[in-house]
């Protein structure tokens, strides 16, 4: 019996080592993903081999290497290793035509194969953008497009106005095992796109680093507006005034035209322009009047107004005094005011409810309203006499 049981052991012993080395005796393989132009590693392994030769072979069928001797004259296929147990070889420069399933067979009987699938990812160009006319008038409808090619899989576009994302409308096309990506941008410009980056940039899976992305600058020509600023908020007699006509336009408004009251600047000695700059050198009753400031591009022309008058400091010194004593007299008025309300509200709070018709006192036991009144006069006079009688 003991023999039997020691018997059954070692069959199944000797069934699992075959069944082991039969199972080891398929080769094992891996997909392979490579960027174009990059280097692929095709390797084919098994773990028990009895010195049966490995062979990998292209989507083509034909033999690349068999075991450690190449079978096909490809300068970029070399061998990386061969051992009894492993086929290890390199492809290189690789091309979207390599893409394809690759076969490692084992010479046995019968012969035993895998199959991995070399994957060719296709790099996208650099992107161009198209449809920009510089200078772009404000005002203008214009259209950018995107435009990549030799993409695979299909490129994204993504589209950013200096560094907020904007939404652009997408196409593809396929141009054999490569797609062209397009994406169209559509802009009514006006003059805060003056300056304004728009990029394209190119997301792929091929882009290990940086993706690839290309800038346009817009230029918008637009109508000039002009302001003015001034320096002193209370211009008074001798006092030194500087206007400035801030103006802006694309193309630059310059120079700027000054006038008064609409004819030229009469007094230029106290009176200087520099650039947009109007400058009062001393101040006096004189230079009351409209200044205009006006200016123009070919585009346009705007202008700007302001109106000076200037103030005789005693005067400002005794409406301040006037002021005062105007307020001071306002504010005594709303105290009183105040005070009055007061007393009043309590004056009503202590006597309220204590004030009744003649028919609502005289009530009780009244047979009618008449009555009612005459019973109120009598307890009226009652409480006169009451009132006395206490007194």
């Amino acid at each position: 019996m003991k023999l039997k049981s020691h018997l059954i052991f070692t069959l199944y012993t000797i069934y699992g080592i075959l069944l082991k080395a039969i199972s080891g005796q398929y080769p094992l393989v891996q997909n392979v993903t490579v960027t174009e132009g990059g280097t692929a590693n095709l390797t084919c392994r098994v773990e028990f081999n009895d010195n049966t030769s490995l062979q990998w072979s292209n989507p083509a069928q034909q033999t690349l290497f068999f075991g450690d001797k190449k079978a096909l004259r490809d300068n970029r296929i070399e061998l990386v290793r061969a051992t009894s147990s492993e086929l290890t070889i390199s492809i290189s420069d690789v091309t979207l035509s390599d893409e394809g399933m690759y076969t490692c067979s084992l010479f046995t009987m019968p012969v035993r194969t895998a199959k991995a699938y070399l994957t060719v990812l296709g790099v996208p160009e650099k992107p161009e953008i198209d449809g920009l006319t510089k200078p772009a008038m404000e005002g203008d409808h214009i259209t950018l497009t995107c435009i990549t090619q030799g993409s695979k899989p299909a490129a994204d576009l993504r589209w950013f106005r200096n560094e907020k994302e904007v939404k652009g409308a997408k196409e593809v096309n396929a141009s054999g095992k490569t797609f062209t990506v397009r994406s169209s941008l559509q802009l009514q410009v006006d003059r805060n796109d003056d300056g304004v980056a728009y990029t394209c940039r190119v997301d792929h899976v091929a882009l290990t680093q940086a993706p690839q992305q290309a800038t346009e600058v817009l230029e918008v020509h637009y109508a000039p507006r002009v302001e003015i600023t001034h320096s002193l908020a209370v211009p008074q007699e001798g006092q030194y005034l500087k206007l400035e006509c801030v103006s802006k336009g694309n193309p630059s408004p310059d120079p700027v035209m000054w006038t008064k009251d609409g004819s030229e600047l009469p007094d230029l000695d106290r009176m200087i322009v520099e650039g947009r700059e109007l400058t009062f050198t001393s101040l006096n009753k004189t230079d009351n009047g409209t200044y205009r400031c006006e200016a123009s591009n070919h585009l346009g022309t705007s202008s700007a107004e302001y109106v000076l008058y200037v103030y005789d400091p005693n005067a400002l010194g005794q409406h301040g005094t006037d002021h005062a004593l105007i307020g001071g007299v306002v504010a005594v008025v709303v105290f009183v005011t105040l005070c009055l309300i007061i007393v009043l509200g309590r004056y009503l709070a202590r006597h309220k409810g204590t004030y009744l018709t003649n028919e609502a006192k005289g009530a009780d036991d009244a047979p009618d309203a008449d009555t009612a009144i005459i019973n109120a006069e009598g307890n009226h006079a009652h409480a006169e006499e009451k009132k006395e009688y206490f007194i």
